[in-house]
Formats: C-alpha cells, sequence, structure tokens
C-alpha cells in the first residue's frame, strides 16, 4: 500500500476543506489516490473541490517599511464576500503583504508558510482560498504611499514620490487613483493604438457633419484634450474639489511633490 505522506494529505485537505485526520483516513481507503478520495468524500455529500469553485471575492493587503521607502499590496481570493471579511482571510493577506514586503522578489504563493495558511483558511472557511495578483514599489531617493480603500477593502495603490508628500496628501492621491481608475500617469502611457483609434473615430464624427479634413483634425485634436483629461491621471480634475480645485498635476505641484508612477489593484480586475 502507498505510503499516506503529510504532503498527500495536505494536497487532499486543501482540494475539499476536510480535517487532516478525515484526508488521512480517507486516503488509506483510497489507497492514496486523491482523485478517487474526492470522489468518495463527494459521495459523503461533500461538494465539488474547492479549487473548482470561481474564487472572485476577496480583499486587498498592504504593508509599508518604516521608512516610507517602500511597500507592498497582495490580494487574496475566495468565494464569498462573507468569508473575505472574515478573521482568517484578514490574518493571512496581512501576512503575507508583510512577507512580500521583506522580500519583494518571493512568490508569496509558492511559499510554504504562506502556502501552509492557505491550506488553513480554506479548511476553515471552507472555501476557495488563494493569492492574486501581487505589487511591490521602492523609492530609496523619495517616498513611497500606500493606500487602502477602507470601505471595502477591495482596492489598494501604491504611489512612488519625489519630494516630502504629507500623510494627507498621500490619503487623497490614493483615494482619486482608487476612485478614478486612470489609465496612466501621463499621456505617454497611454496605448498608441488607443489614441488613434480615438482621433480616428472624432475625425469622422467631424466629417460627417460636413466638415472639411483640415478642420475635422483641429476638431479631433480638441477631443483628444478632452479623452486625456478623463483618462490620465495628470489631466484629470481632483476628485475631491473641497481640497483642491484642479487638475491632479497642478494638486502635487501646489505642494510640491511629484508623482514618478503608481499601481492600482483591485479584487477581481
Amino acid at each position: 500500500m502507498p505510503e499516506i505522506t503529510a504532503t498527500l494529505v495536505n494536497q487532499l485537505r486543501a482540494k475539499t476543506g476536510q480535517a487532516m485526520m478525515e484526508c488521512k483516513k480517507m486516503l488509506t481507503e483510497a489507497e492514496g489516490d486523491i482523485e478517487k478520495a474526492i470522489d468518495m468524500f463527494r459521495k459523503k455529500g461533500v461538494k465539488a473541490s474547492l479549487t473548482e469553485r470561481a474564487a472572485s471575492e476577496g480583499r486587498i493587503a498592504g504593508a509599508a517599511s518604516p521608512d516610507g521607502r517602500s511597500a507592498a499590496l497582495v490580494e487574496i481570493n475566495c468565494n464569498t464576500d462573507f468569508t473575505a471579511k472574515s478573521e482568517p482571510i484578514q490574518k493571512l493577506a496581512q501576512q503575507a503583504a508583510q512577507m512580500l514586503l521583506k522580500n519583494p522578489s518571493t512568490n508569496v504563493a509558492g511559499d510554504p508558510q504562506i502556502a501552509a495558511a492557505i491550506t488553513d483558511a480554506a479548511q476553515r472557511t471552507g472555501e476557495n482560498v488563494r493569492i492574486g495578483k501581487t505589487a511591490t514599489m521602492s523609492n530609496p531617493a523619495g517616498k513611497v504611499g500606500l493606500y487602502i480603500y477602507v470601505a471595502t477593502g477591495k482596492v489598494g495603490v501604491l504611489m512612488s514620490f519625489t519630494g516630502n508628500p504629507s500623510d494627507d496628501l498621500i490619503k487623497q492621491i490614493g483615494g482619486h487613483i482608487a476612485f478614478s481608475r486612470p489609465l496612466g500617469l501621463s499621456r505617454a502611457e497611454v496605448p498608441a493604438e488607443m489614441v488613434a483609434k480615438e482621433k480616428e473615430i472624432a475625425v469622422e464624427q467631424a466629417k460627417a457633419t460636413g466638415k472639411p479634413q483640415q478642420i475635422a483634425e483641429k476638431i479631433a485634436e480638441g477631443k483628444l484634450n478632452s479623452f486625456f483629461a478623463e483618462r490620465v491621471l495628470l489631466d484629470q480634475e481632483f476628485f475631491n474639489a473641497q481640497v483642491f480645485k484642479g487638475t491632479v498635476a497642478n494638486y502635487l505641484k501646489q505642494n510640491g511633490v511629484g508623482l514618478e508612477k503608481y499601481v492600482r489593484l483591485e479584487v477581481g480586475q
């Protein structure tokens, strides 16, 4: 009879969410065959494999270094929002974010400690729990800001600043990025094919009203400026007019800081 190893038991536990002793017992009966053991669990009323269930809910967790020079984001996915709010998921998310902060090159999902925590969370919640997207950012010469949209916990933002941004400015810019979903920091970051398509549509719309090509081109340029004002972060009107009325670029300039780059993570996006 094949040896029922701890690795084999943990694999079955991760797939079914059943207790370790139950998994070992079922594997013994199935002579070490995981697929057979899963079928035997199903015959006893255990539903489909946890890993086959869509993990479309979750949370974004973040961690920042004390010196403000680096930060990390981790997405944790599961099946329901109820479980996403639970203590096991929150604890796992923070553990993964802290690990990624300490070692940005690590494969968080493949770390044995995190893998064991994922298995434990899946067993405790009965859901498919997994690591989703991750992001890290470092700026030795400036400051890295971390923002989590606390109302849902489903959006996180990392920002690399020049100068010395205040905590409030980091919160404001992070909130703007979370809310406005910009396509990029500057116009140069918008895909060229997207810009070309928008211009082509604008030109054809103008020509359809009887405008000659030269006039249509000028009208298209104006519409492109409006397009950038909607989609590009530095061109966007700052989302909180009570704090500042004007573009994000001018808000940053007024505060004597620059924004070099940002990363926005959202659960399921």
